[in-house]
C-alpha cells in the first residue's frame, strides 16, 4: 500500500534525492487511485500508468506532447520507443478500466477540498467555464464536431500599428466542446473538480444543456448550498438562470449589460440602464491579477427580478472606471450593505484563474495534440493529463515552498526583476521538474510502486 511521504528538506547539491522524492510524492498523491487500479489491472499496467504521468511531465511540446510514439520514447529509452509505445497502447485500450475512474477520483479530491475549506471557515467557490478543444487538421474523425475557433478569434484581434485587420464571420474548425469545474477558496491553489468533453456528432452526441444539467445536479447533491457557484457571461440566459433558481443554489452570474431585467417598478430595462445615475456605495483600490495594475473600483447594488422567474435577485455593479467595462453580477444572496456587495465582486474576480487553466492545458500540457481514434481512449489520455495538472497544482502548497524555490532557482533559472518578484508560475515549475527528471530518472518505466 502506498503511503504519503512527508515533505523533505532538499539540499541544493542533492538533485538525485529531489528527483526520486518528487516521483515518490506523485505516487503518494495518487495512492488511492493507484490502489483502485491495482485491483482491476495487471500490476505492469499500473506501473505503466504512473510512468506515463512522469513521461507527460518530461516531454514538453505543444504539437506532439501527447503522441503515443513520442511518450513511448520517454517511458523507456529512444531506442526502445516501439516497446514503450506498445505498453502505453495496451494501457489505454484495456477494457478493465474506464475514464470514469479518473473523473471520480478528481471529484473526490474536490470534495475533500470543499470540506477542508469549510472547516477552515472559508467559503468554497465552484468556478464553471467552457472552452473548446480544436483539431483543425482533422476531418475524418466521426466524433469531432464544428466548434468556434478561439485561436482564430485571437489572431483576428485588432492590434495597434497593423492595418487591414481580417474581419468577417467567426471561423469554425473540427473539435470538441470542453467543460471545466474547479474548487477554490480565498487563497491557495485551486483544485480540479471535473474536466469533461462532449460533441454534437457521432455516437457520443450530446448538447450543452444536458452536460451542464448533469454536472449541476451532481454538485447540488454533493454540496448543496455550502458552495457558491461562479458563472461567466457565456451562461447568461433566462433558461439557465431559472434552472439555477430552481436548484436552490448560491451563485454569482455575470450578466450581459444589454440583457433585460425587471427593475423595482416591474418595468423591463437593460442592466446598464437600471443602475444608470446611481452613485457607488463605496470605493476600494483593487489589484487586477491579470495585468497587475491597481484600479479604483466603485460598487453599487439594486434589487431586480428576471421576466421568467419571480424570485428576487440582486444586481451588483462593479465600476473600475477609466475605459474598463463595468461588471454586472447577478446573485441570489441578499445584498444589505457594501460588504456583501464586495464579497460578490471579489468572488467573481477569482474566476480568472480558470481562464489561465485553459491556456495552460492547451499550450503547456498539449491537450489538443492526441491522435487516438476511439472516444474512450482519448478521454483516458486527456484525464491522465488532468491528473498531471492536479499534481502540479499540489506543488503550489505552502509546505512545498522551500523545494519549489530551489527547483526554480536550480533547474529553471530566470534573470530580471520581474522574474524574481512574480509568483512562481506553473510553466516554470513544470519546466524545472521536466529537466530534473530527465537528468536523474533514466527511465520512468523502471520505477516500482512501494508496497507495505
Amino acid at each position: 500500500m502506498l503511503r504519503h511521504c512527508a515533505t523533505p528538506a532538499f539540499p541544493a547539491q542533492d538533485s538525485a534525492l529531489a528527483a526520486h522524492s518528487l516521483s515518490r510524492h506523485l505516487a503518494a498523491f495518487l495512492a488511492p487511485l493507484l490502489r483502485t487500479l491495482d485491483q482491476q489491472l495487471d500490476r505492469r499496467l499500473v506501473s505503466t500508468f504512473l510512468a506515463t504521468l512522469i513521461a507527460i511531465v518530461q516531454w514538453r511540446n505543444r504539437n506532439h506532447g501527447l503522441l503515443l510514439s513520442e511518450l513511448g520514447a520517454y517511458l523507456l529509452t529512444p531506442e526502445q520507443a516501439p516497446a514503450g509505445t506498445k505498453r502505453l497502447s495496451n494501457l489505454l485500450r484495456s477494457p478493465r478500466w474506464k475514464a470514469k475512474l479518473l473523473a471520480d477520483w478528481l471529484w473526490q479530491q474536490a470534495d475533500a477540498r470543499v470540506q477542508a475549506l469549510r472547516v477552515s471557515g472559508e467559503e468554497p467557490l465552484l468556478v464553471w467555464d467552457g472552452s473548446v478543444l480544436e483539431k483543425p487538421e482533422t476531418i475524418k474523425h466521426d466524433d469531432l464536431c464544428a466548434v468556434r475557433s478561439s485561436k482564430a478569434r485571437r489572431l483576428k484581434r485588432i492590434r495597434p500599428g497593423f492595418f487591414n485587420p481580417p474581419g468577417g464571420r467567426p471561423i469554425c474548425v473540427p473539435g470538441l466542446h470542453w467543460l471545466g469545474l474547479r474548487v477554490r477558496g480565498r487563497s491557495g491553489a485551486p483544485s480540479v473538480a471535473a474536466m469533461q468533453w462532449w460533441t454534437k456528432r457521432g455516437e457520443h452526441a450530446s448538447d450543452q444543456q444536458t452536460q451542464l444539467r448533469q454536472l449541476l445536479s451532481r454538485s447540488v447533491d454533493a454540496w448543496g448550498r455550502d458552495v457558491r457557484h461562479i458563472w461567466d457571461r457565456e451562461f447568461a440566459s433566462g433558461s439557465w438562470l431559472c434552472l439555477m433558481l430552481e436548484s436552490n443554489i448560491r451563485f454569482v452570474l455575470r450578466w450581459k449589460k444589454r440583457q433585460k431585467l425587471l427593475d423595482a417598478w416591474g418595468e423591463p430595462r437593460k442592466a446598464w440602464e437600471i443602475t444608470r445615475g446611481k452613485r457607488s456605495w463605496e470605493y476600494r483600490h483593487l489589484r487586477d491579477t491579470h495585468t497587475g495594475e491597481r484600479h479604483k473600483v466603485g460598487v453599487v447594488a439594486v434589487c431586480v427580478t428576471h421576466p421568467e422567474h419571480p424570485q428576487p435577485l440582486w444586481l451588483v455593479v462593479a465600476r473600475p472606471g477609466r475605459h474598463y467595462e463595468p461588471w454586472y453580477l447577478l446573485t441570489s444572496d441578499p445584498i444589505r450593505r457594501a460588504e456583501d456587495a464586495w464579497a460578490v465582486v471579489l468572488a467573481y474576480g477569482r474566476r480568472w484563474q480558470i481562464e489561465c487553466a485553459w491556456r495552460y492545458s492547451k499550450s503547456e500540457l498539449a491537450m489538443e495534440s492526441p491522435r487516438v481514434w476511439t472516444w474512450e481512449r482519448r478521454e483516458k489520455l486527456l484525464l491522465m493529463v488532468t491528473l498531471v495538472y492536479a499534481f502540479l497544482l499540489s506543488l503550489l502548497a505552502s509546505e512545498w515552498e522551500e523545494l519549489r524555490s530551489w527547483l526554480l532557482r536550480t533547474w529553471c533559472h530566470r534573470t530580471g526583476k520581474r522574474s524574481r518578484e512574480v509568483a512562481a508560475p506553473l510553466y516554470r515549475l513544470r519546466s524545472a521538474l521536466s529537466r530534473l527528471w530527465q537528468a536523474y530518472l533514466s527511465s520512468p518505466a523502471t520505477l516500482r510502486l512501494n508496497s507495505g
